[in-house]
């Protein structure tokens, strides 16, 4: 059975790689946008279902994998910053706090009848940071892309104090641990 990454994402591309399973990736038509009162983990779970649902429609024979993750302050959702002022006000934010990111998968195959899903939380708690550690470290890795404004597989790891969660690689957006624990649920074997 053929399966889809429901995303273009090139980190969550590189995660799955490490799964050496075969795959493509297609791009979900998904409107990402919160709905009034909705947590953060509910909107992370309903924005994977709705990306795997959307590329499943257009794939139903296919085992089709959506992702999406949802970081937060204080039930606050906070998103890619997408510049660099932005990524100094969010990491300003983050200075001394404790970060959650809340990481839905979802996995569906039309033609079999499958639904799985997971959500995998993640707490990271950042140092103090100041402002030249904050203009130092976005002139290095420039996370403009990436949701909390770093890269914790990268420089972006010295900006915490700790973390806490079953699988850091729910951080860079795609959980192995989990992922692969649906694959084998619906029949991919994972080495």
């Amino acid at each position: 059975m053929e399966l889809i990454l429901a995303s273009t994402s090139p980190y969550r591309r590189q995660l799955l790689q490490r799964l050496a399973i075969p795959f493509r990736c297609e791009s979900p038509d998904t409107d990402e946008a919160p709905l009034p009162g909705e947590s953060p983990a509910a909107l992370a779970c309903r924005l994977a279902t709705a990306k795997a649902a959307s590329v499943a429609a257009r794939f139903p024979e296919a085992l089709v994998l959506g992702s999406d993750q949802v970081a937060s302050i204080d039930d606050n959702c906070i998103g890619k910053p997408g510049n660099h002022e932005n990524a100094v006000i969010q990491l300003r934010a983050s200075s001394g706090r404790r970060v959650s990111f809340f990481t839905g998968l979802t996995l569906l195959s039309h033609s079999r009848g499958l639904k799985l899903e997971i959500m995998e939380p993640f707490t990271v708690e950042f140092r103090s940071l100041n402002e030249t550690e904050i203009e130092s470290y976005l002139q290095r890795e420039q996370p403009y892309d990436c949701a909390g404004s770093f890269k914790c597989e990268g420089l972006g790891i010295s900006l915490f104090e700790r973390m806490s969660g079953d699988d850091p690689t729910s951080l860079e957006g795609l959980p192995l641990i989990a992922t692969s624990k649906l694959l084998r649920t619906a029949g991919l074997a994972c080495p």
